[in-house]
């Protein structure tokens, strides 16, 4: 299995089937997304390493929020049902509250899942559909359809587990990650997401960087740009509304902030992946 459990979405969220090869320990290196992943293990085992060991068997749903350091260890013949996804495309929607399980990784909870047997097939098969859904380009309500069915799915990981026990604060890392996934769209710098978990701009950025690779100025363009390349692929809006719903008052420094993730322009990227 490489090193990263799921390739960057191009739009709000992905699904793959993964079967994962034989892996020996110490050949993977850990590594971060800025995308939260879910891995639900349907047959074969794995050992991964997110804060501390884990050991995952068919059932289990491991949970690996955006950001979050995460270490394959072994695999035997592991079969993968993985979802990719970036929390804006939900935060803006009724289903952002099912998001609170990710929160309650990053706050200390258990990464691991385990779903009732009863629910299993049921979970299976919400993932396969999805997946259908996703990989279909000519269905015109496919963007709505896809998010009730990743709805569904978080559903039923959030009710497999109370997650009334968690720490009263979470640290310092999870709540700056939360505050910027709930309110990147907005007109905000680095500065507020510093008021905001009561420390200084320099010490936020700085253990920011030294946990997750990434600045805070960094967390906040790439939860801009995935919900731009959202609404390039699933709406018909022109370039300059799009940088203003995504947080940039001016068209130009969109462009050249989204140039500079995706190495082409806005309307280039929507060329390229519209079907």
């Amino acid at each position: 299995m490489p090193t990263s459990l799921s390739p960057a979405p191009a739009s709000g969220f992905f699904v793959t089937r993964q079967d994962v090869k034989p892996h020996v320990h110490g050949r993977s290196t850990a590594t971060t997304h800025d995308h939260a992943t879910l891995l639900l293990y349907t047959r074969g085992r794995a050992v991964m390493e997110q804060r501390t060991r884990l050991s995952l068997t068919p059932g289990d749903v491991l949970l690996v929020p955006a950001g979050e350091r995460h270490h394959l260890l072994s695999s035997e013949q592991a079969g993968v049902w993985c979802v990719g996804l970036y929390p804006v495309a939900l935060t803006l929607s009724d289903a952002g509250a099912l998001l609170d399980p990710f929160e309650r990784v990053r706050g200390g909870a258990s990464a691991v899942v385990r779903i009732p047997s009863a629910r299993q097939e049921h979970l299976v098969r919400l993932f396969s559909e999805l997946h259908d859904e996703v990989s279909a380009k000519d269905r015109p309500l496919g963007e709505r359809v896809s998010t009730s069915l990743l709805t569904l799915i978080l559903a039923e990981v959030t009710r497999a587990r109370d997650w009334s026990h968690g720490e009263a604060r979470p640290p310092l890392v999870a709540q700056a990650l939360g505050y910027i996934e709930r309110h990147c769209l907005e007109p905000i710098s680095l500065r507020d997401v510093a008021a905001a978990v009561g420390r200084t701009p320099a010490h936020v950025t700085t253990t920011l960087k030294r946990s997750t690779g990434r600045s805070a100025v960094e967390w906040i363009i790439s939860g801009r740009v995935a919900d731009a390349r959202r609404r390039l692929l699933h709406t018909d809006e022109r370039v300059d509304i799009i940088s203003e719903r995504v947080g940039y008052a001016d068209p130009t420094h969109f462009i050249r902030v989204f140039r500079r993730a995706e190495g082409m322009t806005p309307a280039a990227w929507r060329r390229r992946h519209r079907p």
